[in-house]
């Protein structure tokens, strides 16, 4: 009677220690069926699925086992409980079960991009490299691994503390209106750490949008004409898609904005001729499902100059005859001013010298001859130039006087 005693002892606490096991089991599926769907704090620690059905096949084992009791095989009650504490030690982070989870990972979201990265699992009594297994679920749909034929990307064992889903082809990467979450364990042979669950995402609620790309401005006649490209590509417009607004202003002047516009081409009008204008443009991405607005950031900032209009360049036509017109009557009436005044200075200016006659030239060379005989010596009509010719008529009185002189 005694042994028969002890089993029904034993048997009596291993009913207890399976339905206590069997309870925090519940209350971990209620509280994890109560948390909202998709949502999760950042490096939430999940253990491995592997482990769970391994503890699932142990309860399974010892009810199983609990039933042959009627046939009295009571040998297999020694080895079950064991195998409940090694499961438990296992999740408890045992070094020689367990390696540590990979530390702060994060997801960047930014124009296409979809990356995750994380810091390296270091350990100090290893050589071999720690490889990381990231894993992908929908919203309602078991976990994938991402690999080349679930995702088009890699990111199972690999030693990268990154993994890259940026779609790369129309087969490749995320849907950017899909809920997505993620998970990352590291793995070192048999060894692996536990699930860090991501916080889900959708690309289009959580991405940081970047200002538009490849900004061209070509200044017109009083207007400014802005061409770019969208910050990323969107594959249907029709549930997403990016409108534009623009800040300009005059420099030293107060900043105004126009939009949206749909189009990548956008004309700034009726500005000043010959103003500088600074302007920075913005994309806004709208996504029609959930009525989202990711709102992005502004381009760098650009200056340029506006050039004339039809009625200014008719102004500068009119402007620039009139002045010269009036420039070319300053200097008439100036220089006939200094003529009126100046007239005998410029009459001595432009005077022909006047030339000695060849006879005087000879008689100052050789003063020893007579007056008269030089100016008798060469009496050709050519050398005879006179510029005038003088008749002096004396009285009779006088006349005489003259002749007796003579």
């Amino acid at each position: 009677m005694r042994p028969t005693r002890l089993w029904s002892l034993l048997l009596l606490l291993g009913v207890f220690a399976a339905a206590a096991a069997a309870a925090a089991a519940a209350a971990a599926a209620a509280a994890a069926a109560a948390a909202p769907p998709g949502h999760y704090l950042p490096g939430r620690v999940e253990e491995s699925p592997i482990e769970e059905e391994q503890t699932e096949l142990d309860f399974e084992a010892w009810n199983f086992r609990l039933k042959k009791r009627r046939k009295g095989q009571v040998w297999w009650l020694t080895p079950v409980i064991p195998a409940l504490w090694e499961t438990k030690a296992g999740r408890s982070g045992d070094p020689l079960s367990q390696l540590p989870t990979p530390q702060h990972p994060k997801i960047r979201l930014y124009n296409a991009e979809q990356v995750l990265s994380w810091e390296p699992v270091a350990l100090s009594n290893s050589t071999r490299p720690v490889v990381y297994r990231v894993q992908f679920k929908y919203t309602d749909s078991k976990w994938f691994m991402a690999d080349i034929m679930s995702i088009g990307v890699n990111c199972t064992q690999i030693t990268a503390t990154e993994c890259d889903f940026t779609a790369t082809s129309p087969s490749a990467g995320f849907p950017m209106d899909f809920n997505v979450t993620l998970r990352l364990r590291a793995e070192l042979g048999a060894l692996h750490s536990a699930w860090v669950t991501m916080p889900w995402f959708q690309h289009y609620r959580n991405v940081t949008v970047g200002p538009p790309k490849n900004i061209e401005v070509t200044p017109g006649e009083g207007s400014l004409i802005i061409r770019f490209s969208s910050p990323f590509d969107i594959a249907d417009t029709s549930t997403a898609f990016f409108c534009y607004y623009v800040h300009y202003w005059e420099k030293g002047r107060t900043q105004q904005v126009q939009g949206p516009f749909r189009s990548n081409s956008i004309s700034l009008d009726n500005l000043k001729p010959f103003r500088v204008y600074c302007l920075q443009v913005q994309a806004q991405l709208l996504w029609n499902k959930s009525n989202i607005f990711r709102v992005g950031h502004l381009s760098n900032t650009s200056c340029y100059e506006t050039m004339a209009d039809a009625s200014t360049e008719l102004q500068q036509v009119i402007l620039i005859s009139v002045g010269t017109f009036s420039l070319l009557l300053v200097l008439a009436g100036a220089c006939f001013f200094l003529v009126l005044k100046y007239r005998g200075l410029i009459k001595y200016w432009f005077h022909t010298p006047p030339s000695i006659p060849l006879q005087i030239e000879e008689y100052l060379k050789d003063p020893t001859q007579p007056i008269l005989e030089a100016l008798d010596k060469d009496s050709s009509p050519k050398d005879d130039v006179w510029d005038s010719v003088s008749i002096i008529s004396f009285p009779e009185k006088e006349q005489e006087d003259v002749l007796q002189t003579l």
